[in-house]
């Protein structure tokens, strides 16, 4: 944590996801307004500029959308969605990713070649093609999208660890714990995978914001979330083809929300790949 504080640019980076976190868990009682709740939604109040006040005497700061949502409320919800999709889907990623990693390097043979295999196959599609096929066939929706992230991550994850694991089961401690007859589900994970934690918490920071970019991308090209839960990407969506006509708000202010958020994560991610480096120790 030290070496994080002490790193400029890993400092702004926290700075940036701590205010993002704090705004995104207290969004209900921050937010002047409920965008997810179209009874406080007033269509008459759809595109007005930044500053406005409506006829109800409510403040806009950031403008409204086409919707008549209120930006700001709307930029706070639609990261508080961002968030809770990238970390969850990183999350359920990592669990089964690090799993099938672990006994891929553990089993060997037969079992490490199938999995692997797999994983390549995985690996050999874009990301976005196979979360366009698999909500296309099960639809929208937060739980939805998480999946599909999932689906398309946790190759990431197996062969991260795979490569760890693989030197770890040759050391001498493994060795030990194999004489004592110990469970090869507790070698698994109590022994070797601590050890393969390192390059782990890097790759899932990075895979935090690639899956909140993702999510944002499929939710542009209207295959993610519904219109009536708006993340940052559907928001950005929103205002795209109002570009043109001067209402730039609509899609500037999410865009840039998404931006720093992104941006963050990576310097963080930046930092621990430096820090949990052995080759960078003394």
């Amino acid at each position: 944590m030290n070496a994080l504080v002490h790193d400029k640019l890993a400092l702004i980076g926290l700075i940036i996801l701590g205010i993002a976190l704090f705004l995104a868990v207290f969004a209900p009682l921050i937010s002047p307004q409920n965008p997810y709740d179209l009874m406080q939604l007033d269509i008459m109040d759809g595109r007005l500029t930044p500053g406005s006040t409506s006829l109800n005497g409510m403040s806009y700061w950031l403008g409204t959308d086409d919707q008549g949502r209120d930006l700001f409320s709307a930029i706070l919800y639609g990261t508080r969605t961002s968030l809770l999709v990238g970390v969850s889907s990183a999350v359920f990623a990592l669990l089964i990713g690090a799993s099938l990693g672990l006994i891929s390097a553990y089993a060997g043979g037969k079992v490490d070649s199938l999995i692997m295999r797999i994983v390549d196959i995985q690996l050999s599609f874009p990301p976005i093609l196979i979360a366009l096929i698999f909500l296309a066939v099960i639809g929208q929706g937060v739980d939805k999208i998480i999946l599909a992230l999932v689906v398309t991550q946790w190759a990431y994850y197996a062969r991260t660890i795979r490569g760890s694991a693989l030197v770890e089961r040759r050391r001498s401690y493994v060795d030990a714990a194999r004489s004592m007859a110990l469970p090869d589900n507790r070698i698994l994970f109590r022994h070797i995978l601590p050890n393969c934690l390192a390059p782990l918490i890097v790759v899932a920071t990075m895979r935090i914001a690639y899956a909140i970019m993702l999510e944002a991308t499929l939710s542009f090209l209207g295959i993610g979330l519904p219109v009536t839960e708006p993340s940052l990407g559907l928001l950005i969506s929103n205002g795209f083809e109002y570009l043109m006509s001067g209402d730039y708000w609509i899609s500037l202010y999410p865009g840039i929300t998404l931006l720093l958020l992104i941006v963050a994560i990576n310097l963080v991610g930046d930092a621990l790949r430096d820090i949990l480096n052995p080759r960078n120790k003394d």
